[in-house]
Parts: C-alpha cells; structure tokens; sequence
C-alpha cells in the first residue's frame, strides 16, 4: 500500500468551527487513522499549512497539535505548488476574495458556507472555478448526521409513502453577553461584519431539503432582531443589526411544504437542538442530529380533541427509535474525505459552488420574502 501528501493551505482555523470541526476532527483526525483511503488502497495524508492574522494563535495551535506549517502571507501559501488545496472558513465577509485569490492561484477549493454574501458573488466564484477548471466544494455537513442518515434511510427505503410536509426547529438561547458570555461571537449579530441567522441557517436548510426531500421551489419568510442589544467579547455594548430568527415556509417539488424556524432567541424544549419531522401518507419520522424515531401508519393512535378532560396517553411512547446499524463517523470529517478522493482521482462531489449559490439564493430571497411581505419564487441559477 502506497501513500501519498497532499498540501492543504487552511484559512481561518483560528475561529471555533474552523478549529474544532475541520482541523482537529477532520484534518488532523484523517491522519491519525492512516489518511483517506483512495479506490486502488493508496492512502492520502494531509499536510496543512495554518493561515491567519495572529502569529501567536497560529504559532500555539501548530505547537499544540505538532503541525509543521503555518503563515500570515496567504500569497505564499497558495504560491507554493505543494498545496493543492485552499480551504476557507473565514467570516463571510472576508471569503470571496480569498477563494478568487485561490482560484486564480490554480488550487482546488473547499470552503464553508455561505460562499459569499450574495447571490451574484457566490455565481461569479462558481463560474470562475468553472472557467479555471479547478474542483470546488461546500461544506454541508448536516447531511452526514446520524440523525439525518437514518432519515434518508427511511426516504430510500418508501417507509413514508407519499411525503406531504417537514417541519423543522433549530435553536437555543444565545446568551447576551452581558451577565454571561455568549456561545457564539458578536460578529454573528452584526450585518456589516456578514452577521444574520438568515445568511447562516438558510444555507444549511438548502442543501438539507435539496437532498432529502427536493429542491425549494418558492420561499415565504419572515426574520427578526429580538434581541436588540448585545455585549461583545471585550464587554462593550453594541447594537445587534442583524436577524437573530427566521420564520420560513418552503414549497418544494413534488408539492412537499416545509416549514422551519430558525432562532437563536429560543429556549430548548426537544431532545435535540434541531428536530425534523416528516410526515407522509404511510408513516411519520422526528429526525435529530443523532436519533430518529418513527411511527407507522399502522400503529397510529387515534387522539380524541377534549380540552376538559386532562391527557392520559403519552403521545411520545407510541414512537418507535429507528437503530444506528452503521457507525456514524464525524460529518465534517466524512465530506472531507469525499472532497479529497474527488480531487486526487475525480470520485463524485455534487456540493459544490453552484450548490453554495444555491444556499444563498434562498438566505437572499427570504430576506427579500421578509423584507416585501410576499411569497417569492427562486429562478433556476445561470452559470
């Protein structure tokens, strides 16, 4: 068995996703078991090159987990012929430049979503990759949750029928910062810094419908800034102009509804900090991001309206849990490897820049939804 090195040129691991998900649990994660395993056994590892603006916080993390590489000059990094891949996962607003600049550089390019913040720039870096013959990709990690995985099993399998609607809840409570630290960082809540949950979440739900349930046809939303002021990491002030929630109703093809909110004003009452539920002619599912549980149409209740009477049936007994019978592996790690045998010997990758313009056609059109008060349709995008 052979094994080969492939330059990977990572921008922005000193963020919370950029650390934890792609260079601890996936990067450095694929080489400790061996590498990605190509079709003909050969094993590929990795070798990241650290980009960033702190040369302290780059320095620590490489002495921390033994990586050799690192820089503050992203032209060196993408100069180098070793690299073969740029990956991005700056904030938004920082994004397309870096990817144009990769791009031009020859690298192949992976990047997290959203690509860009609008819809025209995220087509132009689709059709410049296109133009440059490089392979391009998105992250749409959610796919490759456990909890979603045995949905699509179920979907594959016909356990459903015929689908008729999915109904989503993402969220917690983000704390304001003020009496106790925020879980997320204060750009999140600025709009000029790429701040929104709308631009965030709509981009996951995209691809998330897309693959499951089918493409989104027509959008009707309606975002919202509960939360007016919040206090940043130094424990200042500031005022919070971006959306903190998002109400969205998607028509899907094949007739399917889908509603989702998406909120970081709510106070969790589920299992999971996102929940699923679809139902269909012949059966119904409650999918997380690890668990699923389902109930078929055979052993459906039937519940009596009678507000007089207290309720005596556990409604949540009558669900079934649908078995792991796989071993789910991290699903940042998962894309990364299939990103990598699609550049080292051209196995498929569908996620790729038209399918991250995609993501923010639909974040772009809810806020236009929101914004006019109207039902909005999403053209097929033109590359």
């Amino acid at each position: 068995m052979t094994t080969r090195t492939l330059g990977v040129v990572m921008n922005g691991v000193t963020g919370r996703m950029g650390y934890r998900q792609h260079l601890l649990r996936s990067v450095l994660a694929i080489n400790e078991q061996g590498g990605v395993t190509l079709s003909d056994g050969e094993q590929v590892l990795l070798d990241p090159v650290l980009v960033g603006r702190s040369e302290s916080k780059l320095r620590d993390l490489c002495q921390k987990h033994d990586v050799k590489r690192w820089t503050t000059d992203l032209g060196a990094a993408l100069r180098d012929p070793a690299n073969i891949i740029y990956f991005d996962a700056q904030v938004t607003t920082a994004r397309v430049e870096a990817i144009t600049q990769a791009i031009e550089a020859g690298k192949h390019v992976y990047a997290e979503k959203p690509i860009a913040e609008s819809l025209d720039e995220a087509v132009a870096l689709a059709r410049l990759a296109g133009a440059a013959g490089v392979k391009n990709g998105v992250v749409q990690d959610k796919l490759f949750l456990p909890g979603l995985l045995k949905l699509k099993r179920l979907i594959d399998g016909g356990f459903f029928g015929r689908i008729l609607s999915v109904r989503g809840e993402f969220g917690y409570w983000v704390f304001e910062g003020d009496w106790q630290s925020a879980q997320r960082p204060s750009w999140n809540y600025r709009a000029e810094d790429g701040g929104g949950i709308t631009l965030d979440m709509f981009c996951h739900w995209s691809y998330v419908l897309e693959n499951l349930f089918g493409r989104v046809e027509a959008v009707t939303a309606r975002v919202a800034t509960h939360i007016p002021q919040r206090t940043d990491e130094a424990g200042r002030p500031y005022t919070a102009t971006a959306d903190d929630a998002a109400y969205g109703i998607f028509e899907l093809s094949d007739g399917v509804i889908a509603q989702v909110n998406s909120s970081w004003c709510v106070r969790v009452n589920r299992d999971e900090l996102v929940e699923f539920q679809v139902d269909g002619t012949n059966g119904s599912a409650v999918a997380g991001l690890r668990g699923c549980r389902i109930q078929h149409r055979a052993t459906t209740p039937k519940p009596v309206w009678n507000p007089d009477l207290p309720v005596t049936h556990s409604f949540r007994d009558d669900w079934q849990p649908v078995p792991d019978n796989d071993v789910f592996d991290n699903g940042f790690k998962t894309q990364w490897e299939l990103f990598v045998r699609h550049v080292v010997e051209d196995a498929p990758f569908p996620y790729d820049f038209l399918a991250g313009a995609r993501g923010v056609q639909l974040a772009e059109l809810g806020l236009c939804s929101s914004a006019e008060g109207r039902r909005v349709e999403l053209p097929e995008i033109d590359l």
